[in-house]
């Protein structure tokens, strides 16, 4: 059975940005077929959440070979967007500078498949956060049903 959502997604107007593509790829270096972050679309700093997306179209790197017929988004690939987002939420929201690189994994569980044409959610709260590093927890969810949990580290160098 799937963990608890970190928060409610009913009362967030899931069609605002709040953070958008440009702003994203003035803090996260990554480009062409490692950019997979769309948007951030709710925060709250205080309670170190944040929402963001991935739309997954025909033309992801992965389609054409990861599973042909039927493609699967890879699990590394939900988890780098997992990593892009908490790495804009600390460096936008909480103004870290330098570069932030990805520096664990804990735990993940793949629950359901990942297809093109759907919008991937991100929900994530960070547990853990100091200068040099922070620890979140992060869910994605598509069409109202978690797909994959997992709990990730950040490193500011």
């Amino acid at each position: 059975m799937p963990p608890t959502l970190l928060f409610d997604l009913a009362n967030i107007d899931l069609n605002k940005i709040v953070i958008d593509k440009e702003t994203i790829q003035k803090s996260n270096p990554q480009r062409y077929e490692m950019d997979q972050l769309d948007g951030v679309i709710w925060y709250d700093k205080e309670k170190f959440l944040i929402l963001g997306y991935k739309d997954l179209t025909e033309k992801e790197f992965w389609v054409k070979g990861h599973i042909p017929g039927r493609p699967l988004m890879p699990g590394v690939i939900m988890i780098e967007a997992a990593a892009q987002l908490s790495s804009v939420f600390v460096k936008e929201v909480y103004k870290l500078k330098g570069f932030i690189g990805f520096a664990g994994i804990d735990e993940a569980k793949f629950r359901k498949p990942v297809s093109p044409g759907c919008r991937l959610y991100l929900l994530c709260h960070i547990t853990v956060f100091k200068s040099r590093m922070y620890t979140c927890v992060v869910q994605g969810i598509v069409d109202g049903v978690m797909v994959f949990d997992t709990t990730i580290s950040g490193l500011n160098v």
